[in-house]
């Protein structure tokens, strides 16, 4: 699973979960759903997103290949 994708899930599943929380919780989870939004917006106009700095930090990047380069990267590259 590339890096993206991860993003994509892990966001995914927080708004989800923040959702479920607040509706048989408490409302204030509401918050969390909107932290993750302004997150991809912020992120898609910067480049820069905190998640993607964590999963590379724990080695979840993705797949790679053999220069030790995210396939992302080398799919640029040769484009």
């Amino acid at each position: 699973m590339s890096l993206e994708h991860r993003i994509r899930a892990i966001a995914a599943v927080v708004i989800l979960s923040s959702l479920a929380l607040a509706h048989w919780v408490s409302p204030k989870f509401l918050w969390l759903t909107a932290f993750v939004g302004v997150n991809l917006l912020q992120s898609a106009f910067t480049r820069w997103c905190l998640m993607e700095d964590i999963l590379r930090k724990l080695g979840l990047d993705g797949p790679k290949s053999c220069c030790g380069r995210d396939q992302a990267s080398v799919d640029e590259t040769v484009a």
